[in-house]
């Protein structure tokens, strides 16, 4: 029985062109994505969101809230808590001013897409429900970039706890893709007082799942994922709580993972290295193994 994995038709033949020199790869979009938890009765559950299937990227496919960074991300009007700036900079590998634009998304996008905020009105609290008509017109505006999250901070008189986040992995969308993101993963847990919501435009259902559910789910061909999210949620289902897997976060691998093709005879060879299960032979003609 086949699997889950998402891949896209073209692939093979812009795989072949990028052997043959005649395809540019593109420059990939930083980004960020959160597997957001809440323990359970057994056993923590994760949210994720189906994208449309009218989406370009990866439609009908289960993630996690994410998205791109925005250029105003990196502003450095917004309130801090946390470990500091340089902290993150030597944990996501990047400097300091992108390592605020990589968690500053993560918090911004969590909130456009799920409704949930990781901040508080102080370092140390979090803010409760923000469902009210007066917090969604704020989400509204910010989703539409009339909003930068720095303002929105600003105005609410709240602090970014980036002490919320657990780093987790980064996996590259493959060179030979259209549209490609260098997105770093992170673990959070649903603050206590707060609701999700499918506040995303881009998705048409969202559910909180068992991980190991959703990777079953995966198995039979059930659930459609692309190969970070289903090997991300492989390694959620070993963990009992969420505070458990925010606490193994720290010592996780942040190593970038690439897809790697090859020809073969005209067929294409595509891997993930440290993936196996990913691996695909694609004959010339017909369909991949």
């Amino acid at each position: 029985m086949a699997n889950g994995q998402w891949y896209p038709a073209e692939w093979p033949d812009r795989i072949r062109a990028l052997a043959a020199g005649t395809l540019t790869p593109v420059t990939p979009r930083r980004a960020a994505t959160v597997m957001l938890l809440k323990d359970t009765a057994d056993t923590p559950v994760v949210h994720m969101l189906r994208r449309r299937a009218s989406m370009a990227f990866a439609g009908g496919a289960y993630a996690y809230p994410g998205g791109g960074v925005d250029p105003r991300d990196d502003d450095h009007q917004i309130r801090w808590a946390g470990p500091t700036r340089a902290w993150w900079a030597s944990r996501l590998g990047v400097d300091e001013t992108d390592a605020q634009a990589i968690v500053c998304a993560a918090v911004r996008e969590t909130y456009e897409e799920a409704g949930v905020l990781l901040a508080g009105q102080s370092p140390d609290t979090v803010i409760g429900d923000t469902t009210g008509d007066d917090w969604e017109a704020d989400r509204a505006a910010v989703a539409a970039r009339e909003l930068s999250f720095a303002e929105f901070l600003e105005r609410r008189g709240l602090v970014l706890r980036s002490d919320l986040l657990g780093a987790w992995a980064r996996w590259i969308t493959p060179e030979f893709e259209a549209r490609r993101y260098d997105t770093w993963f992170f673990v959070a847990a649903l603050p206590q007082g707060q609701r999700t919501r499918n506040a995303s435009t881009e998705a048409d259902r969202t559910v909180w799942i068992r991980p190991r559910d959703a990777a079953d789910g995966y198995d039979k061909g059930e659930l459609m994922m692309m190969p970070p999210t289903i090997a991300t949620l492989r390694r959620l289902a070993e963990y009992d709580s969420a505070a458990a897997a925010l606490a193994a976060a720290p010592a996780r691998d942040l190593t970038p993972v690439l897809a790697r093709a090859r020809l073969e005879d005209d067929d294409v060879i595509l891997s993930w290295p440290g993936h196996d299960e990913f691996t695909k032979r694609v004959p010339a003609a017909g369909d991949p193994t």
